[in-house]
């Protein structure tokens, strides 16, 4: 790939008319109008200073396919100027891998086209260690990437939107929230992403809407609480038996030394019970 590269920066670059560009298969960014305004202003000022990448295409339709800087060519689009750009003959792995390792050179994503980048690399057929290399990350960031698409609705993703600046804090916390949520929870996390305010501002939004519980499943209906019963022993005596407990009460006074009789009588009672529970349970044991 470092060769492809350098041969590539060796050629002279072309102006190309946009309108024969098309995108590129497995796009790395979200959204190439986000701040567009600025680009748009540098180049018409300075003109296009870095030449984009593009590959031969085959069949009907544009002649080339974007492999980086797509928004420098939508840019030029938006001027009605052509681009300057080098042409090269790539695979499609090759075309990947170098949109992958120019981008993260220049730190163009953002945490989630990060995250959704390196998936569609994944099924591409890319292997870990060649993602790894060309995002130019660990194999545990690769991990909490492929965690954060995988329990993340796409659509939820798409809805939010990239999120600059925002880093995998945020968007770690709304995967613990979403995760295994309900097709009716995700889709009104969906729907109360506001439609105006940044991806910041929108992905707060959703994680504050979980967090409180407003946008969860019904609560599960209550388990019914056990009947207690109170059986009376012997005079005040009254014992209340609920699941897992035994309350023994004594309403007069001198009916409480009885409860203290019966506490100092329990290791003995839970060794005969213990005993007895033995005899049953396994009838080769017996007493002479």
């Amino acid at each position: 790939m470092a060769d492809v590269l350098s041969s590539v920066s060796a050629q002279a670059p072309q102006d190309v008319d946009p309108a024969e560009i098309a995108n590129s298969e497995i796009a790395d960014r979200f959204d190439v109008q986000d701040g567009l305004s600025d680009l748009v202003e540098s180049i018409r000022s300075s003109g296009q200073q870095l030449p984009v990448m593009l590959r031969h295409r085959r069949g009907a339709g544009p002649r080339y396919e974007v492999v980086y800087g797509r928004r420098r060519i939508a840019a030029c689009r938006a001027l009605g100027i052509r681009v300057t750009a080098y042409i090269r003959e790539m695979s499609l792995d090759e075309a990947l891998m170098s949109q992958a390792l120019e981008n993260s050179a220049r730190l163009e994503r953002s945490f989630i086209e990060q995250a959704v980048f390196a998936a569609k690399l994944e099924e591409a057929g890319f292997t870990a260690e060649r993602i790894c290399q060309a995002l130019a990350i660990d194999s545990s960031t690769l991990s909490r990437l492929r965690t954060v698409v995988r329990d993340i609705p796409d659509q939820l993703i798409q809805r939010i939107g990239a999120a600059q600046g925002i880093g995998r804090r945020p968007w770690m916390e709304l995967r613990d929230l979403i995760k295994g949520a309900s097709d009716k929870v995700v889709k009104k996390a969906v729907s109360i992403v506001p439609e105006s305010g940044s991806a910041a501002e929108r992905l707060e939004a959703v994680i504050s809407a979980l967090s409180s519980g407003t946008i969860n499943d019904e609560p599960k209906a209550q388990r019914p609480r056990p009947v207690s019963q109170r059986t009376v022993i012997a005079g005040s005596v009254s014992c209340h038996l609920a699941t897992g407990n035994l309350v023994l009460r004594a309403d007069r006074k001198q009916d409480r030394a009885f409860l203290r009789y019966v506490e100092e009588q329990l290791a003995q009672l839970y060794s005969d019970w213990s005993s007895a529970q033995a005899e049953t349970t396994n009838p080769l044991i017996y007493k002479d």
